[in-house]
């Protein structure tokens, strides 16, 4: 590809290899974005055969198998190159055209492709078999050296997995299970969802927590409104707060009431209002009523005599000296 973009001029080069960059930055992760990209290098450099590459790839990657597949055998003219045979055959079946794909697993170009290659080729032919409602010969078309192989190459994860969904399309549960754990285990780099189906086939279910498009359930329903509940409480004790200390303050403003404690004084000056009567003797007590007493019977006495006096006034007076 430096060959091909150092016979662009200076300028025009550099732009070109900034787009494809950014192609194969975003071309797994946001692969709208790198289309885009993919499109900017096309119109600047359409002649170069690694924009027009990279540009197929962006389009498959975003579903548009037609575009692509008319980029990728571009670049296969300008290059004569069949490696990008085996996409070229995808694309066919994402155009709903198994049969082609098909047909061209069995063209003397699969001949002239690598290992990996071929492996790739097995696939998409397996997956035309299954897109033409045939999944037993889908089975059989991935049971291959490369998949009974114990190494593990780029490839083996992505292979094992083909193979144990094609188990399981034909209702062999057990060995795909089996197939999915070994498809998991050669998948170092998270290529497939290996064991997101090994959950599914255990009866396993993941919720994301951060999904904000995800459903609560309802177990958790009482939880949220016990949450709400107490974030109600928390704000009514809050303005409870607000308000006793609103009145502490207007206390702290006005006037001492009469059951506060009184400033510190004198003994002998001040008496408290709400002391207590200073104990008082029996003795005393007792002469002040025996004294009230006294006066009761004087003041009874006196008219009592005044009406013997009266009594006396009345009689006749004795003659002589009784003694």
């Amino acid at each position: 590809m430096r060959q091909e973009l150092m016979s662009l001029p200076k300028t025009l080069a550099e732009d070109v290899a900034r787009n494809l960059v950014m192609v194969a930055k975003l071309l797994d992760d946001e692969p709208e974005q790198a289309y885009q990209y993919a499109r900017v290098a096309l119109r600047l450099a359409s002649r170069v055969a690694a924009v027009r590459e990279a540009a197929g790839f962006a389009s498959y990657a975003v579903g548009k198998y037609s575009e692509a597949l008319a980029e990728f055998r571009a670049a296969r003219r300008m290059t004569g190159n069949s490696d990008l045979w085996p996409v070229m055959a995808d694309c066919e079946r994402g155009m709903g055209r198994p049969e082609r794909a098909l047909a061209m697993a069995g063209e003397p170009e699969v001949q002239k492709l690598d290992r990996a290659g071929q492996v790739e080729m097995r696939m998409v032919a397996a997956g035309a078999r299954r897109d033409m409602g045939q999944a037993d010969a889908a089975v059989v078309t991935l049971q291959s050296p490369e998949l009974a192989s114990h190494s593990i190459q780029p490839w083996t994860a992505r292979l094992r997995y083909a193979y144990a969904d094609a188990l399981l399309a034909v209702g062999r549960e057990d060995e795909a299970r089996e197939w999915f754990a070994k498809a998991l285990e050669a998948d170092q780099g998270g290529t497939t969802d290996a064991s997101d189906r090994l959950a599914e086939l255990d009866g396993v279910e993941f919720v994301d927590a951060l999904d904000p498009e995800q459903e609560a359930d309802d177990a958790l329903k009482p939880v949220a409104e016990s949450t709400v509940e107490e974030s109600r409480a928390d704000e009514s004790k809050v303005e409870e707060a607000e308000v006793e200390e609103v009145e502490i303050e207007d206390d702290e403003d006005a006037e001492p009431e009469n059951d506060e404690e009184p400033e510190a004084v004198e003994p002998e000056a001040v008496e408290p209002e709400d002391a207590e009567p200073e104990a008082v003797e029996p003795e005393l007590v007792e002469a002040e009523v025996q004294d009230d007493d006294a006066e009761d019977l004087a003041d009874d006495a006196a008219p009592r005599a005044e009406a013997r006096s009266e009594d006396r006034a009345g009689l006749p007076e004795k003659d002589g000296d009784d003694s």
